[in-house]
């Protein structure tokens, strides 16, 4: 999997921006605990769609932003988290041990 860091406000617009062409997925994940590390090696193990873009945001490092995303977006914060993003609205989201490949290729393809 092509992780693209996400670390800051513009990026973060771009993505936003970007959505409008193609889905985006951003993946809220934290090094210090063991169930993200866990859903990241299940989605990093998974066959990735082309069609979809995947950001990495370290909630720890970029914890503001982390925020800002769950602001902006309207979903409540969790870690980990995966948001996924067309037309600059998250239409689909899930945490912890529900995070799957299946989910996001599914809800992706969704109109």
């Amino acid at each position: 999997m092509n992780w693209i860091p996400l670390s800051n406000e513009a990026q973060l617009q771009s993505l936003l921006q970007q959505s409008a062409d193609k889905p985006q997925v951003i993946f809220k994940h934290s090094n210090r605990c063991g169930i993200s590390s866990m859903a990241r090696g299940r989605l990093e193990r998974a066959a990735a769609p082309g069609t979809v873009d995947f950001h990495m945001l370290d909630v720890i490092q970029h914890r503001s932003l982390s925020r800002q995303v769950a602001d902006l977006l309207k979903v409540e914060h969790e870690s980990p988290q995966v948001l996924l993003i067309k037309n600059g609205q998250c239409v689909f989201d899930a945490s912890h041990t529900a995070i799957s490949m299946d989910d996001i290729v599914e809800n992706s393809a969704a109109a």
